[in-house]
Parts: C-alpha cells; sequence; structure tokens
C-alpha cells in the first residue's frame, strides 16, 4: 500500500514538473525568468536544507539577472535543441536526477550507511573499433559483453535507490547500438550519456535519440586533427566533426570528452578550439587528465607540474564573466573542490566494466563484486567500496583527490585490506605497478596543489557526504 501511495505521489510530481517544463520550452528568453523560478522553489521543496540559504539565493539572483552569462547559456539550449529532447532532459536530469533523485539518495545513504551514487558508468562491451595511443580497452577486443538483462538490472536496481543518470563508455558503446536504444525506451525516465568516438553516429540512429529523448554524448576529440589524429588514428578528427554536424542538425544534446595529455594540452585548452567546439554545437565539455592504467600505459603522457598548473587557471578562465564562449568545461581532477574530492566508489558514481565487475572507479581496476553475482546495493556494500567510503575524503586538499594519482599509497592500501583483485581484462595489474607509475608525480605535485591551494578561499557547503578529517 505504501509503495502505491508513494508511486502515484511520484506521478503526480512529475506531471507537475512537466507542466512546468512545457511552460518553460514555450516561452521566450525574457518570458522564462517566471518559470526558472517557480523550478528553483521545487528545488528547495526537494532538497530542504541540503542546499545553503546563500545558495538559493545565488542562483535566485542569476534567474532573474538578464545579463547572466550562464542563463543567456541555458536560453540557448532551450532554443537549439530539439523540443522531445529538450523536455526529456529536464525532467530525466532535472526532476528525476536533481531533484527527487538527490533527496532519495541522501536518505538512502543514512539508512544502508554506505555509498549511494547520484550516477551508474558502465561498458555494454569491451570491442572498439579503434586503438588509442596509451588506453587499456585497446586491445581488449570482443571479449567481454553485458547483457542486455545486465544492462537492466543495472538501471532498475539504480533507480531504486534514487539515481537517474547512467553514462556508458567502453570499448564503443554503440557497438550496442540496438541495445542501448532499447535500454533508454524501457526506462525512458532515466538519462542515458554515451562516451563515444562518434564514428558510429549516423542519420538513422540520429532518428532513433530524437524519438526517445533521452540519450546525449560526449564526443571524443583531442585538439587539432594533428593533435587528435597522432592519438586516435587518421580520419578520427574528420568523423567527430560528421557527427558533431549531424547531432546539432538533429537538435541532439552533446559535448565533448577530452583527455587532456603532456602532448596536447594547449592544443585542447586553446581558445580557437573551445570556440570552434562551441560553434560546432558541443555546450560542454569533461576534461579528463591521462592516467597511466594498464600495463600498456603511456607514463611520459602524463602532463607536467607546469602544466596542470596551467589548466586549473585555464578552466576557471572559460567558466569566468571575461569568457564570452557558450561552453562549459569541467575537469574532474582540479575541481575536486566543488564535488567534495574523489567521487568513485559510489560516493557519486562507480563503473562496472564489460565482464561485469564493479570497479569504484573506471581508472581503478580492481574488485570484490560482479553484477552477476551481486544486487547494487550489495556491491556498494563491497569491501573495496566500503574501504573508499571510510577513506574518503583522500585528502582535505581537493586538488590532490585521487588515492592513486595523488595519494598512490592509499590505493595499495586499500587494495590489500580488502583483498581486491584485478578485474584488467587482458594483462592483470598489481596495484604496486599501477602506482609506481604515479608516486613520483604525486610527489612533485603535492608542494604545488599545497600553494594554490592556501592562495584560495574556501567556503565550507551545506551538505557532505563523508567525515571530514582532520
Amino acid at each position: 500500500m505504501a509503495n502505491a501511495l508513494e508511486n502515484i505521489k511520484h506521478k503526480a510530481e512529475r506531471a507537475a514538473a512537466g507542466l512546468l517544463v512545457d511552460s518553460l520550452l514555450s516561452k521566450s528568453d525574457r518570458d522564462r525568468t517566471k518559470t526558472l523560478n517557480q523550478l528553483l522553489e521545487m528545488g528547495k521543496q526537494f532538497w530542504g536544507k541540503g542546499f545553503s540559504d546563500e545558495w538559493y539565493e545565488r542562483i535566485g539572483n542569476a534567474i532573474n539577472d538578464p545579463d547572466n552569462r550562464w542563463v543567456r547559456y541555458v536560453n540557448r539550449m532551450l532554443n537549439e535543441t530539439d523540443p522531445n529532447v529538450a523536455k526529456k532532459f529536464l525532467l530525466n536530469l532535472g526532476f528525476e536526477g536533481f531533484f527527487r533523485g538527490t533527496k532519495t539518495i541522501r536518505e538512502n545513504r543514512t539508512i544502508y550507511n554506505c555509498n549511494i551514487p547520484w550516477l551508474i558508468l558502465f561498458d555494454p562491451t569491451s570491442a572498439c573499433n579503434m586503438h588509442c595511443v596509451g588506453c587499456w580497452s585497446g586491445t581488449y577486443g570482443h571479449k567481454h559483453n553485458l547483457s542486455f538483462e545486465d544492462m537492466d538490472k543495472i538501471v532498475t536496481e539504480g533507480k531504486e535507490l534514487g539515481a537517474y543518470l547512467y553514462m556508458m563508455t567502453g570499448g564503443e558503446p554503440l557497438v550496442r547500438k540496438k541495445d542501448v536504444l532499447r535500454l533508454a525506451e524501457k526506462h525512458n525516465d532515466a538519462e542515458f550519456s554515451i562516451y563515444t568516438n562518434s564514428t558510429l553516429i549516423d542519420e538513422e540512429f540520429c532518428k532513433e535519440v530524437v524519438r526517445l529523448g533521452n540519450i546525449t554524448f560526449q564526443l571524443s576529440i583531442e585538439g587539432t586533427p594533428e593533435t587528435n589524429d597522432s592519438r586516435r588514428g587518421d580520419g578520427h578528427y574528420e568523423a567527430v566533426m560528421k557527427a558533431m554536424d549531424l547531432l546539432k542538425k538533429y537538435g541532439i544534446l552533446f559535448g565533448t570528452s577530452i583527455c587532456y595529455t603532456r602532448a596536447n594540452i594547449e592544443a585542447v585548452t586553446d581558445e580557437k578550439f573551445i570556440r570552434m567546439l562551441a560553434d560546432k554545437g558541443a555546450r560542454f565539455g569533461f576534461f579528463f587528465h591521462y592516467m597511466p592504467v594498464g600495463n600498456n600505459a603511456a607514463p611520459e603522457l602524463m602532463p607536467t607540474m607546469e602544466q596542470r598548473r596551467y589548466m586549473i587557471n585555464k578552466i576557471r578562465w572559460f567558466r569566468s564573466k571575461e569568457c564570452d564562449i557558450d561552453f562549459y568545461p569541467m575537469d574532474f581532477q582540479n575541481d575536486g573542490e566543488f564535488v567534495g574530492g574523489c567521487i568513485a566508489g559510489g560516493r557519486n558514481y562507480f563503473h562496472i566494466n564489460s565482464a561485469g565487475d564493479a570497479e569504484p572507479c573506471v581508472f581503478i581496476h580492481y574488485s570484490n563484486a560482479n553484477i552477476h553475482d551481486h544486487s547494487i546495493l550489495e556491491i556498494l556494500q563491497s569491501p573495496l567500496f566500503m574501504a573508499y567510503h571510510h577513506e574518503q575524503p583522500f585528502n582535505n586538499n581537493h586538488l590532490r583527490p585521487c588515492p592513486m594519482l595523488e595519494n598512490p599509497e592509499i590505493l595499495q592500501k586499500m587494495v590489500h585490506e580488502t583483498g581486491a583483485h584485478s578485474t584488467d581484462l587482458e594483462s592483470p595489474e598489481s596495484v604496486e605497478h599501477l602506482c609506481s607509475k604515479c608516486s613520483d608525480y604525486a610527489e612533485s605535485w603535492k608542494p604545488n596543489a599545497e600553494e594554490i591551494w592556501a592562495s584560495q578561499t574556501h567556503k565550507k557547503p551545506a551538505y557532505v557526504n563523508y567525515e571530514v578529517k582532520k
């Protein structure tokens, strides 16, 4: 009876949110202010004291400022996105994910006393039609696949805990294009976001994405044709340009996935490059620090200390008032302060590989649990995940968030104490071997990070899902 009443309440709340979204999409830029304020009020009802009064005030001031850069950015996205895609994005990621999901997740963290993620990342397949330099999955081949039933289980159980965002990587997820579409259709109340090399995006596929409305994309690209194709292969840059044109034509939301290395960091942060992405229709971008994962890794691609300092300043400039490019970049290695440090181990996300192994992070290939034998909740309560739960944050300086790259002694400790095994699908790598590639980097970065952190002002967040260490 209680579940039936909760389902009725959920449907009513989603319907109310749908009416607000319809209103938002039907109005001009200038007339959306009232509806945006109503959505903020709805957020307050769900989040309550989960966010500070200052945060609510700051968002409200932005909404009511017609000259605010990011309000103009939101309006542009709404205007250029297919109406069905925009509505599903706002309902699935906005209402289900941010509003209702955030509340459910925080309640479940207390109930189960473990990390409960906001998103789950999984690999439909290990297969990929490319072989990028330094990529651990480039040699996996067609050895492993999650069945449709596996993926359905992940999403079904994840939603029960409050997670409504599901990202896919690989391998190349679109090798499993039909099952991806089938999954998005069955779970049309969830949002799916796909990391792809772009080569399998075509007209027919775009039409299906628009029909469903709940799929977005992160396209892999690394700067100029020369810097990109030197790592990803001849012709890849041209394939990404074609995919961007198709996605823009059909009004499909997309961004970029950029791995920055010692060789390409200047190219992928060049203002002309970022402006080109925005002109092509990309509205956001995930920047990932190169990680020397796997026995075939190329540690020489890791950025220098000077380059990492440069990256911090550059990303913040792109998000500042001084920059007029309609593109929002995120750099998970350097934006730790805004998410409370490391988000892995189920704290905000975790990864399931194509063999079903549950890994704390897409870069941490060790596990105690597999989706074929465990539920999502059991995975989150497995030894390695609970070690993450107890140890986070791994460093109070959130410019040193990672237990591998910046605190390699911690990852070794957790793997040994929990008996986690290597999940590398071709060439198992010991945790000592992995961390040895990071030790010198960690020592060199430490004084830089401490200097930068000490020079900044840091605000205490209203909500943190870990115990702050002294």
